[in-house]
Order: C-alpha cells, then structure tokens, then sequence
C-alpha cells in the first residue's frame, strides 16, 4: 500500500516541481520581473496595509500565509535536497524561490479580485476565483470539497506526527503525551475562531522565524571563515564544474526545484486563502506581499538551513548505485539530523532540543493555518446557509486527527497527503494559466496607477473583470477605497 501511494506520489510531484519553475518564467515575463521591481513595495505594504471590519492586514495575511509556508520543510526538505542533490541543490532552490514566486503573486492576485463577505469575514482562495473568474461552478465545488476534508481530516495529522516523533527522538516523550498536549492547544485555538487563529499566527510566527533565523546566523556566525569555501562549493556544484558533485548536476536541479516547491507550497492554491483575507485597496498590493513570503521562506529561511548544514559539513551525499559520494555523517540519513548535528558541532549537547522546538513551531502554527483553510473551503461550499453544526464536525475532525496523527506510524498518511496536495496543485496551475489574462490586466493596473504617483485602487469594471462581486458591491469597506 505504503509503495503503491509513494509511486503515485511520484508521478505526480516529480514533472509539477518543474511546471512551477515554467509557470513562473512565465509570470515572471507577464509581469516584468514585478518580484524584483516591487520589492521597495512590498516592505512598504507591510508597514502600511490596515485590516479591520473583517478583513486582515497585509502584515496579519502574510504571517497567516507563512505559518504554512514556513514549515517542516523548511527543515527537512532542504536536508533532503542536500542528500540527494549535494550543496548545489541549495542554489537551485534559490532560484526556483526567486522565479517561482511570480505564481504566489499570481494566485493572491486572484485571490482577492474574486473574494466574497461572510458572516461578515473577507473569504477567497482557489475555489472562489475558480468559479467566479473560470466561471466553472462545478470544478470548484470538486476542489473545495478536497481541500476542506484534506486541510480538515487528514494534513493536520501529518503536522501532529512531526511534533510527536521530533519530541520522542529529543526527549524521549512518548508520542501519545505530546499528542494530547499538542491536540489541546490546537482546540484552544480553533474553538476561538478566526480572531484568535490569526493573534496565534501574528505572535508566534515572527517569533518562530525570527529565533531560528538567529540560531543559523550564530552556526554561520561562527564560522564565518569556511562561508566563502562554502558558497563557492554551492554555486560550482549547482552547475556541474565541482569536481566532486558535478556528476549529479541533474539531481541537484530536480531535487532543488522540487524541495523548493514543497517547502513554500508555491502554486498549490494554500497561500490564496490567507492572501483574500487581507483589507487592501488593490489586488496587486497583495500579490508582491505573497510574493514576499516566498522570499521570506525560501531566500531566508531555506537558505539559512542549508548553509547551516553546509558549512560545517554536517551531510552525506548519495549516489545512483546506493552508495555515497560523500559521507560526513556514517549511519545518519538525510532530514533534521542534519540540522541537528550542524548545531551540535558548535553548541555540543543543544541540536535535538533546537529541531525539536522549530518543527513544533513550524508543524503547529501549520496545523492552525489548516482549519482556517478547511473553514474557508467549508464557507464556499454552504454560502450562508447555517453552518454552525459542519464547522463543530471540521472541530472534532481537526481534533481527532491531530491526536491521532501522533501515535501512529504516518507513511501511508504522508503518501497520501503528499498526493493530495500535488492533486490540489495541479488544478490550481491549470488555472492560473487559463486565467493569466487578468493577472496580467491587474499588474498593469497597479503599475499604470503607480506611475502616477498614486496609491493604487482597483475598479473591476473600468479593467473589464467580471465576478468580482465584493469589489463591485455598493456597500463594500469605506477603507477599500485606500489603505
């Protein structure tokens, strides 16, 4: 069963890692490079997006969109990338983060020119824009129907199971005692509802980030006399003149691409949910934010992983015949041990406590992020109608599977998640692509706007954009009209 989901997974992940990197060259040339132009406005947006009467701010949507982005593949996916690819699948997750974040721009974009109210609440993501931008009711209600059961019954457990095993190799706690702690926070958080899921994810998120940022900056920091040799040996593996790794140049781009790809959830529709709810005057305002967390993710965080390991040369390197090309680590595989020994090579004693503490930041402020998703894709499919008794249902789901997630053994969870989220990202590129026209009339907009000296607003009809319903209305926020 196990080997079966792992083949389908496979065939799933392995060409979608690439079609993101081709779907973002191509936003990336539609839009002119507007992830490197708008950077100054991206900082700017942050400091100034305000949120309230039921929509978030600019810096409240991208630390609800990054408590998924940022998370234990940030950690593991770039040990992984480095075990199969070598050092030189650091570079090419880098550049995968720099042209993929065009598809982040892309999808907030839609995000928020096709949101809805409800229950007094700003609400979008990939369904709304399916159906109200594609125009294809049916289609949407099929992906709104994966992604509330897969973020409500199944993705949180994986998270749980990441929590759960990270605090039995470090400590030695069994799985079902931190299950149950983990399971009653994660109810504390949820019975309060989107209020209190994005105060947990604007307090802790900075924090997480932050403190395992300072934690890489002081490995690096410390030996900052080996960080030229260590550039220098990822740059020339990514392109094949290291004479070590050149031989797996190739693996160094597919498992760099695709590590990038699932680290930052690029093009799988998970960052739309967030990005809709942010209050602001214009679509593209959003787009360079959600493109920023990319940058946050993988040009930060990823980056600060994988120089961590690099550096002190806490990694092996497989080749094709099951062997190594390098083996620094005897009997370690590739993931957070990697991590873990990078820091107890300078600070001996603290590595599992460290990698223990960030995957249960990272894999718990994800599980939140997931019943907001799940909640999102349940308002989309029941509009208005009273929907009280299916969220206590999305509640007890989320509940069980987070306790449940921790004290079994999660292969055959992970194959199936990892297939429906390919799934999931599938369907949304195929969007994007069908519905790259209007992304391309909103970059224009902004940018025409800006040239003008103004602060950009957006009027669907004056751009010939039909659906936008919550843009249109009569009676939409007084501050839509400018942040």
């Amino acid at each position: 069963m196990d080997e079966a989901l792992s083949t389908i997974s496979g065939l799933i992940w392995n060409p979608m890692a690439y079609f993101v990197l081709g779907l973002g060259g191509v936003f990336t040339i539609l839009t002119m490079g507007v992830q490197f132009r708008r950077l100054p406005d991206m900082v700017r947006q942050l400091r100034h997006g305000e949120g309230g009467n039921g929509g978030l701010s600019s810096f409240q949507a991208l630390a609800l969109t990054l408590s998924s982005r940022v998370g234990v593949g940030s950690i593991a996916g770039v040990a992984t990338a480095v075990g199969a690819g070598g050092p030189g699948a650091i570079m090419w997750m880098a550049i995968t983060g720099l042209v993929g974040s065009t598809v982040a721009y892309a999808e907030a974009v839609l995000a928020q020119v096709f949101k809805q109210r409800f229950n007094g609440e700003d609400r979008g993501g990939m369904p709304y824009y399916i159906k109200y931008g594609l125009k294809a009711p049916r289609f949407a209600v099929v992906v709104a129907s994966i992604g509330m059961i897969g973020y409500g019954f199944v993705f949180p457990g994986i998270q749980a199971n990441n929590i759960a095993s990270s605090a039995k190799q470090a400590f030695g706690i069994d799985t079902w005692i931190t299950g149950a702690v983990v399971t009653a926070v994660l109810a504390i958080v949820i019975v309060g509802g989107t209020k209190r899921i994005v105060q947990v994810a604007q307090a802790v998120v900075p924090f997480m980030a932050g403190g395992y940022l300072l934690a890489a900056f002081l490995i690096i920091g410390l030996n900052y006399e080996k960080v030229p040799e260590a550039i220098a040996l990822i740059v020339s593996s990514a392109f094949g003149i290291n004479q070590v790794f050149g031989g797996i140049v190739g693996f160094a781009v597919s498992w760099g691409v695709r590590r990038a790809v699932f680290a930052s959830a690029t093009g799988d529709g998970e960052g739309t949910f967030a990005a809709a709810a942010a209050r602001t005057s214009h679509p593209g305002k959003q787009g360079i934010v959600q493109a920023f967390s990319i940058y946050i993710d993988v040009l930060l965080i990823c980056m600060a992983t994988g120089l961590m390991i690099v550096i002190p040369g806490t990694y092996n390197v497989e080749n094709s015949s099951g062997g190594y090309i390098v083996n620094n680590l005897p009997g370690i595989s590739a993931g957070p041990a990697f991590v873990q020994e990078s820091i107890d090579s300078v600070l001996s004693g603290w590595g599992s406590g460290f990698v223990a503490l960030a995957v249960l930041l990272f894999a718990f402020t994800s599980q939140v992020f997931y019943f907001y998703v799940a909640t999102t894709n349940m308002a989309f499919l029941f509009g208005d109608r009273n929907t009280r008794a299916i969220e206590v249902v999305l509640k007890c789901g989320a509940v069980v599977i987070s306790f449940f997630g921790s004290v079994v053994n999660a292969k055959t969870m992970w194959a199936a998640g990892d297939i429906g989220f390919g799934i999931l990202g599938w369907l949304n590129m195929a969007c994007l692509l069908l519905m790259s026209p209007i992304v391309y009339k909103i970059c224009r907009d902004y940018e025409r706007q800006r040239r003008l000296g103004l602060d950009p607003t957006f009027d669907p009809k004056a751009l010939n954009i039909h659906g936008a319903v919550y843009w249109e209305a009569s009676d939409k926020p007084a501050e839509l009209v400018k942040d």
